[in-house]
């Protein structure tokens, strides 16, 4: 069955009056940062533009995105997503009083949901998975496009009017005072932003923002990253000014404000009361842009400081942060009667009693558990001094006692009759050291041998015709006079032979 609603229909308000009741409606938007159109493959977009996408908050807290872009023709590119799907599941979709919604301009992008309870939700923008339970309810809702979806990482609850003790053994009243909330940038730190409402002014600041912009951006999964996120401090709420104290107080809302940065007065909040009277503000100290480091506060790479004593040192001084941390505070008051004319004696002790308990608990109380933490870590210091003392002489003892049994040990192995096992190892290493000596002054003797030989050899290549013929003294006196006697007989022979020749 086709229904055709007409224009007329739609804005007429009648029509108008029952959506809102129903909490069809939207009741605030908000850009985010730009993205690029090739991350955008549900969009059928042929060239490459720049594109915001718009978060649209309607009254039941469903929440749609669409694309816009500022320099095209066509200022929106299909028809809005949504809504997008919140997780962990609520059955009350996390209120149906929804009236204000923000984007920080962050990556990923973290969105703010405020209620008119004073409910708070930041929920961090990520892609869609796997359809879970569900699925097909959902796609068919949604269509054939891919949405992202809302993952809620904590919620807060804004203190509008302040919480009064009835009594000192009766538990804080509560209180169903609502109003519509508006949120706001801060222009100086992206994870802070600040709440005005008939109640006064809050400042939020995102604390964990840094770890989860680490953890989301590391490739490997780090488990011990995730515990540490999971377990990180929440969100700090600072009530900066309150213009309704009570329920039954005189609204007095903030007309204007803003967040200016100057070298005279520094980061301020600038609020225009409902008398019209201009309030600078300073912003809260515990959060803050980061600073560049100053030259003076760099060690060098000459300084002797151990990274384990600055690493526990850094350790309990954030330590300390996390206990002297308020969760309340005592905003400044800010009342729309007349500046004259006192409030009512009831009003004012509530006021001063809730002061009281709030200095009570967030100061004294806080900053005497740090003094007895500051006292322990001293006690320990102190104790762990006196055990380095114990373990320097102990281990100096223990050296003493080692050398003396050295020696003792030394002595009772010199007097045993059998040899030990690196006795009998040193006499075997000697024994063969011993052969191999014996075989090497054989090798010696041969080559000696063979030297003399050489020499002999090389003598008699020299002089071959020498005789080593010698005679003794009684051979050369026999020798000689057989050679007398054989002179003798010639001379004889040759007178008889030629007589004349002797004439």
């Amino acid at each position: 069955m086709n229904v055709k609603v007409s224009l007329k229909d739609v804005f007429s308000p009648c029509s108008r009056s029952y959506a809102a009741s129903l909490g069809e409606t939207a009741v605030a938007f908000d850009f985010g940062p730009l993205v690029d159109t090739p991350h955008l493959s549900s969009l059928r977009v042929k060239t490459e533009l720049l594109l915001y996408p718009l978060y649209i908050l309607y009254g039941n807290g469903e929440t749609f995105l669409s694309y816009i872009s500022i320099s095209h023709s066509a200022n929106s590119f299909g028809k809005p997503l949504g809504p997008l799907p919140m997780y962990p599941a609520a059955e009350d979709n996390y209120g149906y009083d929804a009236c204000a919604v923000l984007c920080l301009p962050c990556v990923p992008n973290i969105l703010v949901i405020a209620t008119e309870s004073g409910m708070l939700y930041h929920c961090v923008v990520l892609e869609a998975e796997e359809e879970e339970d569900g699925g097909t309810v959902e796609k068919w809702s949604r269509g054939s496009e891919t949405v992202p979806s809302l993952y809620v990482f904590e919620c807060v609850e804004l203190e509008l009017t302040l919480k009064l003790p009835a009594g000192e053994e009766e538990e804080i009243t509560e209180s169903d005072f609502s109003c519509p909330i508006r949120l706001h940038r801060d222009p100086l730190c992206q994870h802070r932003y600040h709440c005005t409402h008939e109640a006064g002014v809050h400042s939020v600041g995102l604390t964990w923002f840094k770890k989860l912009h680490n953890f989301l951006q590391s490739d490997v999964e780090d488990k011990d990253s995730l515990q540490e996120l999971a377990a990180e401090q929440r969100c700090i709420v600072e009530h900066i000014l309150c213009t309704r104290p009570l329920t039954n107080s005189i609204p007095a809302p903030v007309r204007g404000f803003w967040i200016v940065s100057d070298l005279s007065l520094g980061a301020t909040m600038i609020c225009i009361t409902s008398s019209y009277e201009c309030l600078l503000l300073p912003l809260l100290s515990s959060i803050r842009p980061p600073s560049p480091p100053l030259l003076c506060s760099d060690p060098g790479a000459g300084s002797g400081c151990s990274p384990l004593r600055a690493l526990a040192e850094d350790s309990f001084e954030q330590h300390i942060r996390n206990i002297l941390a308020r969760s309340s505070t005592n905003p400044i008051m800010l009342r729309a009667s007349d500046k004259d004319s006192s409030p009512p004696p009831s009003e004012c002790l509530q006021l001063l009693s809730r002061a009281t308990q709030v200095f009570r608990e967030e100061y004294i109380l806080k900053l005497g558990l740090a003094q007895e933490e500051m006292q322990r870590r001293n006690s320990l210091r102190e104790g762990a001094e006196r055990l380095a003392e114990k373990y320097e002489d102990a281990k100096y003892r223990q050296e003493a006692l080692m050398n003396r049994v050295r020696r003792i040990l030394g002595s009772l192995r010199n007097q045993l009759p059998v040899l030990s096992e690196s006795e009998k190892e040193m006499k075997k290493e000697l024994q063969t050291i011993n052969d191999q000596l014996r075989h090497l002054d054989n090798g010696i003797k041969q080559v000696n041998m063979k030297k003399e030989y050489q020499k002999k050899q090389m003598k008699s290549t020299e002089s071959p015709a020498r005789s080593s013929l010698t005679l003794n003294a009684q051979q050369r006196t026999c020798v000689q006079g057989v050679l007398k006697e054989q002179c003798v007989l010639h001379s004889t022979a040759l007178h008889s032979n030629h007589p004349t020749s002797i004439l």
